[in-house]
């Protein structure tokens, strides 16, 4: 005996319709469902700021907010979220002004303090912490570029893709753009000399977008898959001036909203309420998938008086909190059904009795078996090996942030199942139904230049026999990327649309050596010194370290000259020119010059001998100081003794002689 339980229809805004009708066999069963619009569903925003100098006035509004943009989310949900980022444009000429005073202070007036410009700079992930996002926001400064469009495609871009990062969960996920300014798209790279593609990866480095100068803007086809496959929904604040161009915008993505910002961003709270309750007021009651021989159908009945009968799903739009909605839905009709059957497929018991003589019948829908729980599924026929349904789940999901299927398949059995589009010619596919066939570029307003020349596939259009190009713009031909050797692109780059697109270090057309490019000689030295004369640091290793140089016996045309000194202290001439790809093609002049050893014996000698001519030079110069210090002091001796001279009466110490002596034999002669 098994213990069964009645399987339950996919869970739609908190509606649980159980599968166990009451009906007469061959006929449809009926009956009428009524509920009201969800209420509290998690909301993560994410608030994504132009923060060239126009928006000046804007971020100062945004900054006295605070706190105040998470209370309006929580008056809608109490369980809220918000986080914060800003984006300028490319920081390459003519988005932004290169001179180096202007990239550290781009704004018009210089005692202005404006930070330097940036294409996408992640500020703040989601968070409940409301002092924290104030405090983040206002340390935010103006920045500027120089023309009108700006980058928010690159940030809107980033944000979706780096889910990680930013921090979304499983929850609605708003995202808020604000801006007074239009947009560059996929094509405006080429203005400032950017040609590669955008990828569609995550480029966050220290929350920086830092490849924004290597690869060019998203399309707007692009951008519209990532929002679907990460169910990200817009919502588009900006001002008067360009509120139709993101009008036209919106209209392409699904579940997005525009709303018309005042000048200086004021009414931003209420956008934000007016946009949640536009996006969040459809409901929308639908199934899973069924067996063959069940079909469903919707009769809707709204509270705007508009009803629908007849449809493969219920929708009502413009439904508000208080609203209730009454469905009445002719359910199952079921062909071939056998009146009282057991069908067991191992996984359960799939039941029909016969009630009474009128033929009508009690159908529990494959009741699977309940106490083992290895069982799942429509027809029970999904063995779960004891897995739970979140871990069926878990492999539905392309990473841990996103949602189920992309939001656009069932997980059925651990596999998404992918809805069938309202347009016949739009399919949705993929792992993950992360794929469709309608979201690429357009050439000349068609799908990737229309069914001649490519078709779209999984967000890339795959051209033609014949066609090149992103969007099979281009025939195909090389003739413009061949060089004098026949070699396309010198076999250091992509030939795209006659083209060529070099390798990183090298130019067009052919993708030679740029003309201001270091020069190869220092480099190769090395390897030249161990090839020509098994010397060296790569001596040991030659072979390996220096694959891509090939000696030649003749110097080509157009090759370098060098001269370098090698680890011998020698010099060392030779020619070196690049071949096609990357090889070197080396001449080496077998003679090189090294110096003479020195004389040991003359350095000696000659030491000496200068030691004992600079003792000598000392010594006469002390000398000849000497003696001119000598004369000068004698002078000056001589001076002061002819200064020194009396008069003798005038000294009152002078006495005259007392006693007077005369020489008898004195005769005066």
């Amino acid at each position: 005996m098994h213990q069964i339980q009645c399987k339950n229809m996919r869970r739609v805004h908190h509606v649980w319709p159980w599968l166990c009708l009451v009906q007469k066999a061959g006929q449809p069963a009926v009956f009428n469902l009524t509920f009201r619009r969800g209420e509290d569903y998690e909301i993560d925003l994410y608030y994504l700021m132009d923060l060239s100098y126009s928006m000046e006035d804007d971020l100062a509004i945004v900054k006295k907010l605070g706190g105040d943009l998470l209370q309006a989310l929580r008056s809608m949900t109490k369980y809220a979220r918000i986080g914060f980022g800003a984006f300028v444009d490319k920081t390459v000429l003519p988005f932004v002004n290169t001179h180096p005073e202007k990239l550290q202070n781009p704004c018009p007036n210089k005692d202005a303090k404006c930070q330097p410009p940036f294409a996408f700079r992640h500020v703040l992930s989601l968070t409940d912490d409301v002092q924290r996002f104030q405090e983040e926001v206002g340390k935010q400064d103006i920045s500027g570029n120089l023309d009108v469009p700006e980058g928010g495609l690159d940030a809107m871009m980033q944000a979706a893709v780096c889910g990680n990062k930013i921090g979304w969960k499983n929850s609605t996920r708003l995202l808020v753009y604000a801006t007074d300014a239009g947009f560059h798209f996929a094509g405006d790279g080429k203005l400032g000399a950017i040609l590669k593609p955008y990828d569609g990866k995550c480029y966050l480095e220290e929350n920086m977008y830092k490849k924004s100068n290597e690869f060019d803007y998203p399309s707007v086809g692009q951008l519209i898959q990532k929002l679907k496959e990460n169910n990200i929904q817009p919502i588009f604040a900006v001002t008067s001036e360009v509120v139709e161009t993101y009008k036209k915008l919106s209209e392409m993505i699904p579940k997005s909203a525009v709303g018309e910002l005042r000048t200086n961003s004021d009414n931003i709270i209420q956008l934000i309420r007016d946009a949640y309750n536009n996006l969040s007021s459809k409901i929308i009651l639908e199934h899973g998938p069924l067996p063959s021989s069940v079909k469903i159908t919707y009769d809707s009945f709204c509270p705007n008086k508009i009803h629908t009968t007849d449809q493969p799903r219920g929708e009502c739009d413009s439904v508000t909190k208080n609203d209730k909605l009454a469905g009445k839905k002719p359910w199952y009709k079921l062909q071939d059904f056998a009146p009282t059957a057991y069908m067991d497929n191992g996984g359960g018991v799939c039941e029909t009795k016969r009630l009474d003589s009128d033929g009508l019948i009690f159908y529990a829908l494959c009741c699977c078996n309940f106490h083992l729980k290895s069982f799942t599924g429509k027809n029970c026929d999904c063995k779960t090996g004891g897995k739970s349904s979140k871990e069926l789940e878990k492999s539905c999901r392309k990473d841990n942030a996103s949602v189920i299927c992309s939001g656009l398949g069932d997980c059925v059995c651990g596999q998404c199942v992918c809805h069938t589009s309202d347009d016949s010619k739009k399919q949705i596919y993929g792992t993950f139904c992360e794929c469709d066939n309608v979201n690429c570029e357009l050439h000349n307003g068609q799908l990737c230049g229309g069914e001649e020349r490519g078709h779209c596939d999984c967000g890339k259009c795959k051209c033609s026999p014949g066609y090149d190009g992103s969007a099979c713009q281009c025939k195909s031909s090389t003739d413009g990327c061949l060089n004098i050797n026949g070699n396309v692109c010198s076999l250091r780059g992509e030939c795209q649309c006659n083209t060529c697109h070099c390798n990183p270090g090298y130019q067009p057309p052919f993708c030679e050596d740029c003309p201001g490019c270091p020069s190869p000689c220092p480099k190769y030295i090395s390897c030249v010194e161990c090839m020509a004369f098994g010397s060296g640091p790569f001596q040991k290793n030659c072979s390996q370290a220096c694959q891509n140089i090939v000696l030649k016996d003749n110097v080509i045309s157009k090759s370098k000259l060098c001269k370098e000194k090698d680890s011998q202290n020698c010099w060392i001439y030779y020619s070196i020119s690049q071949m096609d790809g990357e090889k070197y093609s080396v001449t080496i002049n077998p003679n090189k010059e090294c110096p003479e050893p020195p004389n040991v014996g003359a350095i000696v000698g000659g030491t000496i001998a200068g030691i004992a001519l600079i003792g000598l030079l000392l010594l006469l110069i002390w000398r000849l100081l000497t003696e001119l210090i000598d004369r000068k002091e004698y002078h000056r001796f001589e001076k002061e003794k002819s200064k020194a001279k009396w008069n003798d009466a005038d000294n009152p110490l002078f006495k005259s002689a007392t006693t007077t002596v005369v020489n008898p034999r004195f005769n005066g002669q």
